[in-house]
């Protein structure tokens, strides 16, 4: 394939960028270097089947020109940080919108007809059933989930007028090398400027599931392959979970931290439209044969030790 992937300098997309190569696609990453960094894709430079393109999803003219020739998108450029809508409300509406239906555009005038999309766990909100389904139908908690979800609603609306097949993809919070955002940065941040105390959102009782950034991109890959609906909506996470509290003893027991202080501010979230509970059933994507080799534990582990030896990553964030 010749595939085209949006956001494909930051975590996730350019690991996923590596998995495509390594199949012996052809790959173009798209992405304005605003949150991804250019240590993830240096080493693909001199790949002939690799071209990176600067750009913003938002620039049309560019996107449109450069996705010519193209048979697959993965779109996996978006505004990422959930908290950040309630200080600057056009940012979700902005970068995953309008964003998505500029890509989708694109596919549309090129003749396209193939699109991956990364949708998030957020779209559920606080739902009542756990482990939750697909099919369950979710109230918004956060803007950025509710952009996510429209961003869905689009991309269907798009394979039934243009006959393009997609593969929606709603994920827990992946971890793994090249993690760049998320509690266990946020907490490494933190003991790097204090190691004993840590400030906790929330009040610690927060559940949360957790994927390895490999087990989801072989979920992506495998779904792609064995899905042959139209419209393709995947839960990807674990079977397991884990409470913040927990999180953060793993942490500083990995770190080789004792007697750290914890504190914490909020009651059961961690700021308004975070998800007390987050754990999916994963039921549909493990009938293809699709099972997470790592735990939970083993990903948090994993992901600290990445970070140590990566400390850059958190200086320069």
């Amino acid at each position: 394939m010749k595939t085209f992937v949006t956001g494909g300098a930051g975590f996730i997309a350019s690991n996923l960028a590596d998995a495509l190569l390594k199949q012996g696609n052809e790959v173009i990453v798209y992405d304005n270097l605003s949150t991804g960094q250019e240590m993830f894709i240096e080493h693909n430079l001199a790949n002939s089947k690799y071209t990176f393109i600067k750009g913003d999803v938002l620039d049309k003219e560019l996107l449109h020109k450069k996705m010519q020739g193209c048979d697959t998108v993965f779109h996996f450029q978006a505004n990422a940080d959930v908290r950040g809508g309630m200080e600057n409300t056009q940012i979700d509406l902005n970068q995953n919108i309008i964003g998505t239906h500029n890509v989708l555009e694109g596919m549309r005038i090129h003749g396209i007809k193939r699109i991956a999309f990364a949708s998030s766990a957020t779209v559920y909100g606080e739902p009542e059933e756990i482990p939750t389904p697909e099919n369950i139908s979710p109230v918004q908690t956060s803007i950025y989930g509710a952009s996510k979800y429209s961003a869905e609603a689009i991309i269907q609306a798009y394979c039934e007028y243009f006959d393009i097949k997609s593969w929606i993809f709603r994920f827990v919070s992946f971890m793994g090398p090249r993690y760049s955002h998320g509690v266990i940065f946020d907490f490494m941040k933190k003991l790097n400027q204090n190691p004993s105390t840590l400030h906790i959102l929330g009040d610690g009782s927060q559940r949360k599931s957790y994927l390895h950034v490999e087990d989801g991109i072989n979920a992506i890959l495998m779904a792609m392959e064995k899905a042959k609906e139209k419209t393709n909506i995947f839960n990807l996470g674990n079977r397991e979970w884990i409470n913040v509290t927990d999180l953060a003893d793993i942490l500083c027991e990995t770190l080789s931290l004792k007697d750290v202080k914890y504190t914490f501010a909020g009651g059961v979230r961690g700021w308004k439209g975070d998800t007390p509970f987050v754990h999916l059933d994963i039921q549909k994507i493990s009938s293809l044969g699709w099972k997470p080799k790592y735990s939970v534990e083993e990903t948090i582990k994993m992901t600290i030790e990445y970070l140590k030896e990566n400390q850059n990553l958190l200086e320069a964030r």
